[in-house]
């Protein structure tokens, strides 16, 4: 029956009804305009250019990521009925992501009807989620926005994603990030740009990613780990979309490297410093010699010399206590005062 409608549409080549029975069988409805589609499967490595200009699928991926985001918003906002704005932006963004759709390009036939030139391994990874953005920005070219969203509920939705089993689904975006930064061997940090409320009254963090000190992605969240998971998942996107903000972090490690490999050039010295020496401007001689006689006339002043029966001189010992004696003890009261007015008397006596 589907051979019958195609042979009754004109189409020149036999790869192009067979392009169209593709198709029929991925979408659920048959093109209006097959070259939106023709070109939705083309990569960019196959060069083609018509009038001047480069054809592929990178500005039809372009707008059916904005599309596709928006009907895919559309449909969690209606099913998840009074979910807040943290919990539909994260369904939406687990639904949407990169695996996600490389996943359905290769389980609906989407990669096998990709052309591209056979030399892009660098971009195998995410060639079939871009091909899958790119076809549903030409159903939205080709049929309208209401298309894209039958499209997706019944045939995506319908068939091989689970809504709620995703919706509730954890996925930790900071995991991944750190996993990818150890095995790189670069610096993550994660910084609180802001702490407030909303109108609400409910906290409101605000996180961003640093990569070697590059600035990733930002996140908002009603906890400190919502934010740093949406800011980690931005980050990751940006990574794998932006070869320029990737490039700019692997240069950043490599400064950073660079710095902490250079030598030393200033090696410190060895001998001590001697500031704390007083030196006096009179003194001329400085030699070791004159310090050890100085040092021993000190010693020599320092203890005054007596003359001896045979004519020499020894040093006096300070420390004689042979002058010294001790006064007899006045036991009774009566001789204190006795002795008391013997010394007054005695001192009147002297004065006059």
């Amino acid at each position: 029956m589907l051979n019958n409608i195609i042979d009754r549409i004109r189409l020149p080549f036999r790869k192009e009804k067979e392009l169209y029975l593709s198709l029929y069988k991925i979408l659920g409805f048959f093109p209006n305009n097959i070259q939106y589609y023709k070109q939705a499967l083309m990569h960019k490595s196959i060069m083609r250019r018509e009038k001047g200009k480069p054809v592929n699928n990178e500005r039809l991926e372009f707008l059916g990521d904005a599309i596709l985001g928006a009907v895919v918003g559309h449909i969690v906002y209606i099913h998840f009925d009074g979910k807040r704005e943290g919990f539909l932006t994260n369904t939406r963004s687990k639904i949407v992501q990169r695996e996600t759709l490389n996943k359905l390009a290769r389980e609906l036939g989407i990669t096998d009807l990709i052309l591209s030139s056979g030399h892009t391994s660098s971009h195998n990874s995410y060639l079939g989620g871009n091909a899958f953005e790119a076809l549903v920005g030409a159903i939205y070219l080709d049929k309208g926005y209401k298309a894209c969203m039958r499209f997706v509920e019944e045939r995506i939705l319908g068939h091989f994603i689970n809504i709620d089993k995703v919706a509730y689904k954890e996925v930790n975006f900071k995991s991944k990030l750190i996993e990818w930064s150890q095995k790189n061997r670069v610096n993550v940090d994660f910084k609180v740009v802001e702490e407030k409320k909303d109108e609400s009254g409910s906290p409101l963090f605000v996180y961003q990613v640093f990569i070697e000190g590059i600035e990733g992605g930002t996140g908002r969240g009603y906890t400190k780990k919502e934010s740093q998971q949406q800011a980690s998942k931005i980050t990751l996107e940006r990574l794998r979309r932006e070869p320029q903000f990737i490039d700019a972090v692997f240069a950043a490690k490599t400064n950073r490297t660079k710095m902490e490999e250079m030598p030393v050039q200033n090696v410190p010295e060895t001998e001590p410093a001697d500031d704390f020496l007083l030196t006096h401007p009179d003194e001329k001689n400085t030699s070791p010699d004159r310090h050890k006689s100085s040092s021993k006339q000190q010693k020599a002043n320092k203890f005054p010399k007596e003359q001896t029966s045979n004519g020499s001189e020894e040093p006096i010992d300070e420390f004689d206590l042979s002058d010294i004696t001790a006064t007899p003890a006045i036991e009774s009261r009566e001789d204190i005062i006795a002795a008391a007015e013997e010394a007054a008397f005695a001192e009147e006596a002297n004065q006059q």
